[in-house]
């Protein structure tokens, strides 16, 4: 399956906006694109300002249509450890993260959070939200959850990045 050019600048146009959206914002690093050679996953991360081992990322996927957006670890401790301080608050994974989302102004209590383990060596806490197509990424809808998620991600976490 092959993209066409309007949903290659509908993605490249989103991204630009997520990015531009976190410049300079002092919980991050400057961010990486890790797109796979196939385009099936066009990511940017964003290293932990905290803890260079943690990464935020937004993640277009754009033959399911889908944007994934989470929390990444290449650390098995650290991923351990954050499974930890999610059993310890009594929360399920996604109360958790629905916390977080809820203090960022999106109203998704319990929203599926993946946790999994990519190419042998990332662990994932991830919250993917289907698109009815990569037009959508052109909007202020999913724009907006996409930031809030990110922000939504970090708020749950924050005090555990270190």
């Amino acid at each position: 399956m092959a993209l066409t050019t309007a949903q290659i600048q509908n993605i490249k146009d989103f991204r630009e906006w997520i990015e531009r959206g976190l410049v300079g914002d002092a919980r991050f690093a400057p961010p990486a694109r890790e797109d796979r050679p196939d385009h099936s996953t066009l990511a940017t991360r964003w290293p932990s300002a905290a803890n260079p081992h943690l990464w935020f990322e937004v993640a277009v996927r754009p033959f399911l249509p889908q944007v994934r957006i989470g929390i990444l670890t290449d650390d098995r401790w650290k991923s351990e450890d954050l499974e930890e301080k999610i059993q310890e608050s009594g929360d399920s994974m996604s109360e958790f993260v629905g916390l977080g989302f809820e203090e960022n102004g999106l109203d998704w209590p319990e929203p599926p959070v993946e946790h999994y383990r990519e190419q042998l060596k990332y662990f994932y806490f991830a919250t993917p939200f289907e698109i009815k197509s990569i037009d959508e990424l052109a909007g202020d809808a999913a724009r907006r959850k996409s930031r809030q998620m990110i922000d939504g991600y970090f708020m749950a976490f924050e005090k555990f990045l270190a």
